[in-house]
C-alpha cells in the first residue's frame, strides 16, 4: 500500500519539475523578446482604432534587433565581467 502513495508523490513531483523548466523557458522568451511583442500589441491596437502606429513598429524593429544581438553575444565564464556590465 506505502509503494503506492510513493509512486503518486513521484508522478506529481516529475509533473512540477516540467512545469517549472516551462516556466523558466517562457521567462527566458519574454525577456528577450518581450519588449518586441508589446511594441506590435501597440501598433495594431492603434492600427484598429484608425491611428498611424509607424512609432510603435519601428520600436518593434529595433526591440527585435536588440533581441538578435543578445542572442548572438558569446556568453561564458570568460566574458561574464563583460557581459555583466553591458547589462547595466
Amino acid at each position: 500500500m506505502q509503494s503506492i502513495h510513493r509512486q503518486r508523490g513521484q508522478g506529481m513531483t516529475e509533473y512540477i519539475v516540467i512545469v517549472a523548466l516551462i516556466a523558466v523557458a517562457a521567462i527566458g522568451v519574454y525577456q528577450f523578446f518581450g519588449q518586441t511583442i508589446r511594441n506590435q500589441t501597440a501598433g495594431m491596437a492603434n492600427e484598429i482604432a484608425g491611428q498611424d502606429a509607424a512609432a510603435q513598429i519601428q520600436g518593434a524593429q529595433q526591440a527585435a534587433q536588440g533581441a538578435t544581438n543578445e542572442g548572438t553575444r558569446t556568453k561564458g565564464l570568460a566574458t561574464y565581467n563583460e557581459n555583466t556590465n553591458a547589462n547595466r
